[in-house]
């Protein structure tokens, strides 16, 4: 019977295998992982904020932010996600190194009014900086502003001259009016409009004419010229309370 022969190795041989073994292996993975954090995208966006200014609620409200990758592998846009649904996103859903794309932000028309601040998440495949906020501000001016307010409140007693005014001023750029006004609530108040600034401001007035005691609520409707604002409401809420018996109260 033939018998196999095993070949021992010293221990000192086995020690030196082991070791440059060891060294083959640790210099074979830092040499992946330089090799892979080499090839990461990187986002660098010189502007995250835009300040549209002063502007008006008709008009939608765009803009671009640049994207830039300074890394050595693509950069994807993976998710673009608005705090609003009013906020309408298109990007480059994929930048090469060295490259930029855009992220286009549109706020869409009568979506916001006065102060405004939204914002905008957007996530990458970059792994130093997965997640990126892009926000827009400004001011929205109403292209039909109401002053004080679109709601008049008459509190006093029956024999009181109970008035509210409301004025409307047009920012559009051609001439507009009210052409119609509708009072819900006849028997409770008289309306008058007048025309302060021809084809831009007018003045409503509403007179309450209830002659009792008692609690109301109303509504006036204006038909406008404007294909943007064809329509106005004003409410009206009243609380009138019994004359005074005499110059001391009830």
């Amino acid at each position: 019977m033939t018998k196999t022969r095993f070949w021992k190795l010293p221990a000192t041989a086995w020690s030196v295998t082991l070791a440059l073994t060891g060294v083959f292996c640790t210099a074979g993975l830092i040499l992946a992982l330089g090799t892979a954090a080499a090839a990461a995208p990187r986002v660098a966006a010189a502007v995250t904020s835009h300040d549209f200014g002063k502007v008006f609620e008709d008009k939608a409200l765009v803009h671009a932010f640049v994207i830039k990758n300074e890394g050595e592998a693509p950069l994807r846009v993976e998710d673009v996600d608005p705090d609003c649904a009013c906020t309408v996103a298109s990007y480059d859903r994929t930048i090469p190194p060295g490259g930029q794309g855009e992220i286009t932000l549109t706020i869409k028309p009568y979506s916001v009014l006065r102060d405004f601040l939204k914002k905008t998440t957007v996530r990458f495949n970059d792994p130093a900086r997965p997640e990126l906020v892009l926000t827009m501000k400004g001011y929205v001016q109403p292209i039909i502003e109401i002053q004080p307010s679109h709601i008049v409140r008459l509190r006093g007693a029956v024999s009181d001259d109970l008035r509210g005014q409301v004025r409307f001023i047009s920012h559009l750029s051609a001439p507009w009016e009210i052409k119609q006004v509708v009072n819900s609530i006849p028997g409770m108040i008289e309306v008058n409009l007048k025309a302060e600034e021809p084809g831009k401001v007018y003045v409503l007035e509403v007179k309450n004419i209830r002659r009792d005691a008692g609690h109301y609520g109303g509504m006036i409707e204006l038909i406008t010229s404007s294909k943007a604002r064809p329509r106005l409401i004003v409410r009206v809420f009243a609380n009138i309370y019994p004359s005074p018996s005499g110059p001391g109260g009830p």
